[in-house]
């Protein structure tokens, strides 16, 4: 796994992060039953990847329990800044292009580092919404690039 590259002072445009909220549905609600997904591997989540499962996750929550029936939180952020060398090609591309020489590349996107077992999307929710709330975490996963799990981390005597 690689370290974070986080140093904003060299880069001139990063691009912003496209996830538009981390907190969604009733935030102030008490809910009795947590269920968490988890990245079975370590992987680079995009900023991107991370939007698309907060959009299917929320949208399909809110859909089956109403706005005030769940609160559905992102737990990680992309910190981790990914540059390219973009390679030219075509005809007369090597008298313009200079190849690995001053290779430090562009801005492209930022992605969360993330280790094995850690936990990206938690919904909190009560136990007639236990099944939807399983069922959006497995939408969720299919936006990531890596294995994923459903955990139930509270409440847990409730749904036996």
């Amino acid at each position: 796994m690689v370290r974070a590259y986080t140093r904003k002072d060299y880069i001139r445009k990063i691009p912003g992060s496209r996830i538009v909220q981390y907190d969604m549905g009733n935030l102030a609600g008490e809910f009795p039953l947590k269920v968490t997904l988890e990245v079975k591997e370590p992987a680079h989540l995009s900023h991107n990847a991370l939007e698309a499962a907060r959009i299917a996750s929320n949208r399909y929550m809110q859909r089956k329990s109403g706005r005030m029936g769940y609160h559905l939180k992102i737990r990680v952020y992309p910190h981790h800044i990914v540059r390219e060398n973009p390679m030219a090609t075509g005809a007369g591309a090597d008298r313009v292009q200079d190849g690995m020489r001053k290779a430090f590349g562009k801005a492209v996107s930022s992605v969360a580092i993330v280790k094995a077992d850690q936990k990206v999307l938690t919904i909190r929710t009560n136990k007639k919404n236990f099944k939807d709330a399983k069922e959006a975490l497995r939408r969720a996963a299919m936006k990531f690039p890596v294995p994923c799990r459903v955990v139930v981390d509270e409440g847990a005597e409730l749904v036996r």
